[in-house]
């Protein structure tokens, strides 16, 4: 997961002057836990991961990642509507954190994601609960 971390997110850190290598890996191992973690598998390979941790007043969509070949094809799509029709159930908002820039972002603005806040480097949104 580390490992696809950093494939995943390199372009985008390295635009902003953020990249380590070291670094890239480390903050996932820093803030994985398992309890909240989603492995995704394509023809049962390893495709990606997603969390989602419980937090105060919402969850927090993270290490969401998907191997570059697999973009584009729908998956993440359909993995983050079966995360998010969770929290809609549950009546829970879900925030997150994405790279200025990246083109996550329109993925996460398509599925009803709005800009919270934004610095030089991170922009963080939120999606309220759809009713059902």
């Amino acid at each position: 997961m580390a490992e696809l971390r950093a494939v995943v997110m390199r372009a985008d850190l390295e635009r902003l002057g953020r990249y380590d290598e070291h670094r890239v890996r480390q903050r996932l191992r820093d803030g994985f836990d398992p309890a909240h973690t989603w492995v995704i598998e394509v023809g049962g390979e390893f495709a990606g991961c997603a969390a989602l941790r419980e937090a105060e007043d919402a969850r927090w969509l993270e290490h969401f990642y998907l191997a570059p070949h697999l973009q584009g094809c729908g998956i993440g799509s359909g993995v983050l509507g079966e995360l998010l029709e969770q929290c809609d159930r549950d009546g829970v908002p879900v925030r997150l954190q994405v790279l200025r820039g990246s083109p996550a972002r329109r993925l996460y603005e398509r599925h009803g994601f709005t800009l919270e806040t934004e610095d030089s480097v991170d922009v963080f949104m939120v999606r309220v609960p759809r009713c059902r």
